[in-house]
């Protein structure tokens, strides 16, 4: 599982460090895709083909699946981080997260997602009200 908030620097060949404490986990490969909220979202390898036979199950007949589909997977690149545990993130993937030097990569439980810094910040204080605020149950059973 992946947890937590770390905060690696994007290198001038647009590689990032997968925080150490998630490399064992992807170090057999990896998918980086679109995430929403313009954010990027990373599987291991096992994952990413777990999640997408579930995509191929939704009916070709709905608009809004194959819409979905079309941005999450045409956006997926499967790498395999190097012996330092650096990840080549691909430019155009770069540009859609608008990440530059300074990235927040969060743990999110099955994925991990990548953030440009400030538009995590910017993200988490306008999320973090309603979060604070939240009265009814959002997750069923949880809370």
């Amino acid at each position: 599982m992946f947890l937590g908030t770390h905060n690696p620097k994007l290198d001038e060949k647009g590689r990032l460090f997968l925080p150490a404490k998630f490399r064992d986990r992807l170090a057999d490969g990896l998918v980086v895709t679109r995430g929403q909220e313009r954010c990027l979202y990373v599987f291991p390898m096992d994952e990413f083909v777990r999640l997408a036979g579930q995509m191929q199950q939704a009916p070709t007949t709905s608009k809004a699946a194959r819409d979905y589909m079309r941005v999450f997977l045409s956006g997926a690149s499967d790498e395999v981080p190097d012996k330092q545990g650096r990840v080549t993130i691909p430019a155009a993937l770069r540009e859609y997260a608008g990440l530059s030097k300074d990235c927040t990569v969060i743990g999110t439980g099955a994925r991990v997602e990548v953030w440009d810094t400030a538009a995590w910040n910017a993200y988490l204080e306008s999320t973090e009200q309603a979060f604070s605020d939240q009265s009814e149950e959002v997750i069923p059973g949880l809370l």
